[in-house]
């Protein structure tokens, strides 16, 4: 790997990092802010995390991988995709249009119970990161292929954690404004409708493991539920 790969992908991976941080402190301060609805900006919000939701679809399907292989070294592949989606996101973060208005917000013991909520969501992706590669998720360690399917911690409980862990911590909100529901909602929406597809793409690469995690694990979210 040459000086430049190995700075691409290390830059990649703070740029991954950076866009987290950058949307959490939009979600906790800057949606904080009580203000008019404006239901114009309902839409312009929308169609900015369409946006970014359209690259993560269009960017896994197999066509579309091996077109952009062609220009990108299968090696950048992942690293190439993470920028993309790292700046996508802070655009959308960047450029939200403030929809304002006060869905609810609870005091004392409620208040705590909404945050004991958030805090379960932010356990569940720590415990969920602890098991799989995280620096191959941040695009700094190329994908070998050998990795197996995880199934411990979280993943014995449902089998997309991190799904789940990130609904908790957007939806348990102790003061929901239009901005935060209307975040959670959509990305939400995604998670729901992402999680199929991506399950055709594990059981095309592993077979029957991953089928027998399916039987072995029901739920793919919500336990009971979905």
């Amino acid at each position: 790997m040459s000086p430049f790969e190995r700075l691409f992908r290390w830059a990649g991976g703070g740029a991954f990092v950076g866009a987290l941080a950058f949307c959490a402190g939009t979600f906790v301060f800057v949606w904080s802010r009580d203000a008019d609805f404006n239901r114009a900006a309902v839409v312009t919000d929308v169609l900015l995390f369409t946006i970014f939701a359209a690259h993560h679809s269009v960017f896994a399907r197999e066509p579309v991988k091996s077109r952009v292989a062609r220009l990108v070294p299968d090696r950048l592949l992942r690293s190439s995709y993470v920028w993309i989606a790292s700046l996508l996101l802070m655009s959308v973060c960047g450029v939200w249009q403030p929809i304002g208005g006060k869905v609810y917000e609870v005091v004392g013991w409620r208040a705590a119970a909404h945050a004991s909520v958030q805090v379960a969501g932010l356990l569940l992706i720590a415990g969920a990161v602890r098991k799989i590669d995280a620096l191959e998720l941040a695009g700094i360690r190329e994908h070998t292929g050998h990795q197996p399917l995880q199934i411990t911690g979280p993943y014995r409980w449902v089998r997309h954690p991190l799904y789940l862990g990130w609904m908790l911590a957007t939806f348990g909100a102790a003061h929901m404004t239009g901005d935060r529901l209307v975040f959670s909602g959509i990305s939400a929406l995604y998670l729901i409708v992402a999680m199929p597809i991506e399950e055709r793409a594990l059981r095309r690469s592993l077979g029957e493991t991953y089928a027998r995690y399916e039987q072995r694990v029901r739920w793919r979210v919500v336990p009971y539920l979905y």
